[in-house]
Parts: C-alpha cells; sequence; structure tokens
C-alpha cells in the first residue's frame, strides 16, 4: 500500500508540476489543480480556501461543491471544520463530518451530501495561506498515506502561492508580495524614512519543490547535510575556548545535524516526490508548527535551532543568501526578524530605517538605532515574511507603522511629511545658536543624548550645550567579550576631544534588565526590569566598576569630570559607589596618575523611592537626572515594552506631573541642579510642562533639539505652571487638554 501510494504521490505531484509548467493561469490554473487532486485522490470534492485577510477564509476553487459558491463562500478564522483547520494549523479527519464538533453548514455550497472530510493547512514555514480540502460521500477515515499525500500538496500549493503562480487573468488569489501592505508596531526610535527593502537574513524560496528523480535529489541532500555538519564542527572547534553556554548551544546544533530521524523524515519525502529543498522546509514547517505549541522556553530554543539548521541547509543547497553578494540598495530599510547590536552597527549610517518583527523598544538594537539616529519600529508582526528585497517601503518611527509596496496616495502623503519635517528642521537651524530663553526670561538647558563617537558631530550641528547623558553600555553590548580599560579609557578621551570642553555627562554601565552582555550569564529572571540591573549590577561585580572609573579618571587627563550612577533606588546605594569612586580615585593617585581637574557626581532617579529618599541624599549628591522612561513605567506600573499598557499613561497625568515637582521642590531646597533626560524630554508640548513644573536642563536626541527650543521660546511658563495647576485643581486627569488649548491661543500657534 505504501509503495502505491509513493507512486501516487510522485504522479500526482508530476502533475502539479506540469500544471505550473502550463499557460494557465489565475483561476483557471486553481480549477485545474482541485480537478487533479480529486481524480488522484479518488475523491468527489477537493476545494481550495485561502485568507482574505488574517480572520477571512473564502473558497477559491472547488471540484465537486456548487462552482457559484467559489468567491462567494467565506468564514471566518476557527469557524466550521475548514476554520479549525486553519486556526490550529493542524489536519482535520473525520468520516462523519456534519456530526464532528464545530461542522458548519453552508447550503449555498451543497455540501451536506458529504460525510467523509480531510483538511489539511496550507501553510509556508508557520504562515497560513489557507486551507485544502478533500470529501467523499463515503463514510471512511482517510489512511495515513493519504493524510501524508494531501499535506505535500499542500505544501506544494503553498510554494506556488509564494512563486506567484495564481496570478493572472481571473486570479483566485492577488499577487503575493506586490500587494500593498500596512503593518503596524511599535515606535523603538522616532523618525520617517523612505527606501527600498534590504533583507538582513533573505528568506529562501523553493523554485523546483517538485522531483522526478529522489535518487538524484537523495544524493544532493546528503552532500549538503555533510557540509552543514563539517560547518557545525568547524564552529564547534573554534569555540573550544569560549563560554560554557555558547558551547551547550553548539552541542545542541551538532545534535540536530546528525539527527538520524530529521535525516529519515527528509529522505522519505523525497522518495514521495519532494526536492530535497522542499524536503527540508517541510520538515522545517513542522518544526515552526511545534515551536507555536511549545511553552517549554528550553524545548522552544530547541526548535529554535533545528529551524536555524534548516535555514542554513536550505542556503546551501539553493545557494541563496547573503553570501550570493546581492547588492544593496543606495537607500536601504533594514529588515530582521531580529538583530544583535554588532551586526547593526556594521551597516552603520548606510541605513535609512529599520524594521523589525521582533525586538524591544529597550533592546539593544533600539539603543544603537538611537544612537545612529536612525528610524526604528519594533514588533511589526510578518514584515519578515511579506518583504523581499527591493520592495518599495516608507517606516514612520513617530507612529509605530510601516508602508510596504505603498499605492500613491500613501506615498504622496509620506512624502508630503518628510518635506514638512525637513522644512522645519531648515527653520530650526536660524536657532541653532540661540539659548533656549523663554518669553518670560527663564533659559531651559538643552543637552543631547550620546553614545557611540559618531554622535559626537551633532553635538556642534544641533545646537546642544553638552551632552546630558552618554551611554557607556554601547561599548560593552557590542564585544564577545569584556573590553579591556585602556580601550575604554582611549574612547573616552575622544568624546571628550571631541566635545571640546563642553560637559559630558557618563553614566555608569547600565545593563541588565534587556542589555544582558553577550559574554555575562544572563539570569532568568521572571521580571528583569525589576531584577539584577545597573547600579545592582555595579556594586555586586566591584571589579568591573573598579575598571570602569579608573578608564574615565585616565581618560579625562586632568580635564573635568561629569559621571552619575544609573538606576538608584536608596540613598545607600548611591553612598556605597560613591564609596568605590573614592577609592578608585585614591588607588589612582598613589599610581601616579593625573587626575581630574574637577569630579561631578550624580545619580539617575528612575524609581519613585528616591524621590522620598532622606534630605541628605539631597545634600551630598551632586546633580540628578530624571529618567524618565523608567520612571513612568514604575510609577504607573506599566511595562514600556507592553502595547496594551503602555500608552494607556500619559506623561502628562497630574499624578506624575506632581511627582516631578516634588523632586523638583526637594532639589530647591538642596540646591541641588537638575535635569530631565528620555524620550519625554524630546518632545515640544511635554518639554514645556517639564520646564514649567521647574526641570532646568532636559536631555534629549539631537533631533528634538530644534522644535523642543523652538516652542520655549515662543512661550511664557509662568503663564504655563499656572494652567497646569488649575487643571489639577478642577481635578483633570491629564493637563494635556488645557495645555494644548492654551499654545494654541498663542500667537495663533
Amino acid at each position: 500500500m505504501a509503495e502505491r501510494m509513493e507512486t501516487e504521490s510522485r504522479k500526482l505531484l508530476r502533475r502539479l508540476r506540469d500544471t505550473m509548467a502550463s499557460d494557465v493561469a489565475g483561476q483557471a490554473r486553481l480549477d485545474q489543480i482541485t480537478h487533479l487532486i480529486a481524480d488522484s485522490m479518488g475523491t468527489e470534492v477537493c476545494s481550495v480556501y485561502l485568507f482574505r485577510d488574517e480572520e477571512t477564509l473564502e473558497l477559491c476553487a472547488t471540484e465537486g461543491l456548487k462552482p457559484e459558491a467559489v468567491h462567494q463562500t467565506r468564514m471566518r478564522l476557527g469557524e466550521g471544520l475548514v476554520g479549525r483547520v486553519a486556526r490550529t494549523g493542524q489536519l482535520v479527519n473525520t468520516p462523519d463530518a456534519p456530526a464532528a464538533k464545530g461542522f458548519r453548514y453552508m447550503p449555498e455550497t451543497g455540501e451536506e451530501r458529504y460525510s467523509s472530510f480531510l483538511g489539511v493547512p496550507i501553510q509556508r514555514l508557520g504562515e497560513k495561506l489557507g486551507v485544502l480540502v478533500v470529501q467523499s460521500r463515503d463514510a471512511r477515515e482517510f489512511s495515513e498515506d493519504e493524510q501524508y499525500a494531501l499535506e505535500v500538496v499542500a505544501m506544494v500549493l503553498a510554494e506556488m502561492t509564494e512563486l506567484g503562480a495564481f496570478i493572472g487573468e481571473g486570479a483566485a488569489l492577488s499577487a503575493r508580495h506586490q500587494q500593498a501592505v500596512l503593518l503596524r508596531g511599535t515606535t523603538g526610535q522616532e523618525g520617517a524614512a523612505e527606501g527600498h527593502v534590504w533583507l538582513h537574513e533573505p528568506r529562501v524560496v523553493v523554485a523546483n519543490p517538485i522531483s522526478d528523480d529522489p535518487q538524484t535529489e537523495l544524493v544532493r541532500l546528503t552532500e549538503a547535510v555533510e557540509q552543514l555538519r563539517v560547518g557545525v564542527d568547524r564552529m564547534l572547534e573554534m569555540s573550544l575556548t569560549g563560554d560554557k553556554d555558547q558551547l551547550q548551544v553548539l552541542e545542541a546544533y551538532r545534535m540536530f545535524a546528525n539527527s538520524k530521524g530529521w535525516m529519515r523524515r527528509m529522505e522519505e519525502d523525497i522518495s514521495r516526490g519532494l526536492s530535497a529543498e522542499a524536503a527540508v522546509e517541510k520538515e522545517q514547517s513542522q518544526a515552526r508548527a511545534r515551536m507555536q505549541q511549545v511553552q517549554d522556553a528550553y524545548l522552544r530554543d530547541r526548535l529554535s535551532d533545528l529551524d536555524d539548521l534548516s535555514n542554513r541547509l536550505l542556503r546551501i543547497l539553493t545557494g541563496q543568501g547573503s553570501e550570493t553578494g546581492a547588492e544593496m540598495p543606495p537607500d536601504p530599510i533594514l529588515i530582521a526578524r531580529n538583530i544583535g547590536p554588532g551586526e547593526l552597527l556594521d551597516y552603520g549610517r548606510k541605513l535609512r530605517g529599520i524594521v523589525l518583527e521582533e525586538g524591544s523598544v529597550g533592546s539593544h538594537a533600539a539603543i544603537v538605532a538611537r544612537a545612529l539616529a536612525i528610524p526604528l519600529v519594533v514588533h511589526a508582526s510578518r514584515i519578515t515574511t511579506e518583504a523581499l528585497n527591493g520592495d518599495h517601503i516608507m517606516v514612520d518611527g513617530d507612529q509605530g507603522v510601516v508602508h510596504l509596496r505603498p499605492d500613491d496616495t500613501v506615498v504622496s502623503a509620506f512624502r508630503d511629511k518628510i518635506a514638512m519635517l525637513a522644512q522645519a528642521q531648515e527653520r530650526f537651524s536660524s536657532i541653532r545658536d540661540k539659548p533656549a530663553e523663554t518669553r518670560c526670561g527663564r533659559i531651559i538647558g538643552m543637552h543631547m543624548n550620546a553614545g557611540l563617537m559618531a554622535d559626537l558631530p551633532s553635538l556642534e550641528n544641533s545646537g546642544a550645550e553638552g551632552v546630558g547623558l552618554f551611554r557607556t553600555e554601547l561599548q560593552f553590548l557590542v564585544r564577545n567579550q569584556m573590553p579591556k580599560r585602556s580601550e575604554l579609557s582611549a574612547l573616552y578621551a575622544r568624546v571628550l576631544d571631541s566635545a571640546k570642553g563642553k560637559r559630558v555627562v557618563f553614566r555608569t554601565l547600565d545593563i541588565g534588565s534587556d542589555k544582558v552582555l553577550p559574554y555575562m550569564k544572563p539570569n532568568d529572571e521572571p521580571n528583569p526590569a525589576l531584577g539584577w540591573r545597573a547600579i545592582r549590577v555595579g556594586l555586586d561585580k566591584p571589579g568591573v566598576m573598579r575598571m570602569q572609573l579608573q578608564a574615565l579618571i585616565r581618560a579625562a587627563a586632568g580635564r573635568p569630570l561629569t559621571l552619575m550612577f544609573p538606576f538608584i533606588a536608596q540613598f545607600e546605594e548611591y553612598t556605597a559607589a560613591r564609596a568605590e569612586l573614592d577609592k578608585t580615585i585614591a588607588r589612582e593617585e598613589r599610581l601616579g596618575h593625573v587626575l581630574p581637574e574637577s569630579i561631578e557626581i550624580g545619580a539617575m532617579l528612575e524609581t519613585p523611592s528616591l524621590a522620598f529618599a532622606p534630605k541628605k541624599f539631597f545634600d551630598e549628591v551632586g546633580f540628578l537626572s530624571i529618567g524618565g522612561n523608567d520612571l513612568k513605567q514604575f510609577f504607573f506600573a506599566a511595562d514600556r515594552e507592553n502595547e496594551r499598557v503602555r500608552r494607556r499613561y500619559d506623561t502628562l497625568n497630574v499624578s506624575f506631573l506632581s511627582l516631578i515637582d516634588k523632586v523638583v521642590q526637594r532639589c530647591r531646597e538642596s540646591n541641588t541642579p537638575l535635569s530631565f533626560c528620555g524620550e519625554d524630554a524630546g518632545r515640544p508640548i511635554e518639554a514645556v510642562c517639564l520646564a514649567a513644573i521647574g526641570v532646568e536642563t532636559l536631555s534629549m536626541r539631537p533631533a528634538s533639539i530644534g522644535p523642543v527650543k523652538s516652542l520655549l521660546r515662543r512661550v511664557n511658563l509662568d503663564e504655563a505652571r499656572e494652567i497646569i495647576w488649575d487643571a489639577r485643581e478642577r481635578g483633570e486627569q491629564s493637563v494635556r487638554p488645557a495645555i494644548v488649548e492654551w499654545l494654541r491661543s498663542q500667537n495663533g500657534n
């Protein structure tokens, strides 16, 4: 029986291939396919249902059901047996469909006459495209061989969809990768960019899913797997001196690469008529389907290893991938599932924008994107499967929206937005060297955030008075091993040289949470944002902190030095960090190194607890910088990585502004300089409110300095403060409506 089905399977696949090669296109091609499947499998009915959108399936072709039902019958995801297959990604095989759980009666199709039902998902690497169904009058359960044959055909249909085989006159399916697509994600870095897609890891397209010569395909597979195994062994040999965790990952790689079960399943797929590439991809699709069902993190990681090995094997077989020498477009928008900071820095400023399917607003990639001032959207679901190299794409980092292959209307509106932003920057250039002096005579300090040497030219170009935050963790994150003290010292010295005497505030190492060093063993914490991070790591690993402090002192080489400790939650953490600095200074003096002319020592206020620290803390600390991003998420108990809650709470909420006001008052009592650092400092309306409450200095990305300064120079902060507290007295939740209305009344703005 198995041998007969293998022959039938190969025969059916050959007929499918002939259909693909024919001149018939669109609906006619799909009609031919349903006819030949029903004929080959001896069933009265074969139907193809395809997704019209994420929630809706449509009957696109049928043999045996009423022809007039085609393109008229639709169902929601999960509705009926077809919807169940689509939702779960699992086949349904029943001898009595009308009695099966979830059966939906559709009188327009005439399907009530058919008893047995076999439905399999049409999907490619986890991307659901539709459902393939066969039905017959006889009440029978389809055999395992018949199930296998239909699954293989469904996979080939997925490939045909990918290759545009159903495109043409009377097409049953719109052209894959030719439709305009709108994708919504999360803002990782603000800004707007237009360009063409550059895939970090181009997806492999299997152009020849069917083969007539199993023996040749088996040889190709065997040779490719051997090449894969050699490559994995080579990686393992090169990492023998590496850390234990990395070795365990590579050992798992080798285990899968040498898996006899994996190889046996692919060989069986080839014997049934698939090419070597299609066999690999079939197993990869099943691994991805299992990955979506598994809850255990360890098993998911192992299935992810198998997925990655399959990609490597496909690239060996097809010769596709980055190593083929495809030319990057002159205006590249980088598309990736995720990307490390080192890989992103390799691209550098060549990129116009970045779109990630995964990632987070606080990830390494986001930090680098902000440092490079490149618009970034994260959590853009399906972007790696929707986009192809060279596709026209527009990225709106402000709204977290991506327009892939946009139509003319979207292109026109988007280009208008980019032009308006460029015109605004031109207007701001005229006030670049002027102070942010308000109408009431207050001058607000305007500083910029930085983290790379590449940021420093913006210090002069943006009109920033100094660097309010220099993130020192980037130099640790982009390496595979701890940087040397001499390397850090040389870098910090170059930063100070480039600043040309302007103040640079170095924040000591802020790692943990979502910033995990590749060479430091990660801790499995249930909530890393509230876990072992920033100053907590520094105090627990004083050797690392001491090394960085030594590098900063030596970089200053007799010049003034300003540094601050991150994530201080209580006074004792500041005093402990300060003690480490004092010991380091004493040691450097004993060694005969030149000490800084002066050392200004501050702390970042990122937890509400520090606002209530003893007065002695405010008296002793050299300055305070409010880390707005973290303070806001802890104040509202709203994870800034969680789209469901992060936009729910407004920075101009009266309660939050009252906390900022309390910090302002405490700093005034102790004569402690105060700044605000974070995304909100770079938003003009928020900046006006912060300044009105009494924040003296704002630190933001360089591109935000112009618009913030422009608005500050046009307002009276005394009036703004009155508007804010009047709204509070009225019991309003947010002062935003009142402030926006007031701003509109100012000189017609």
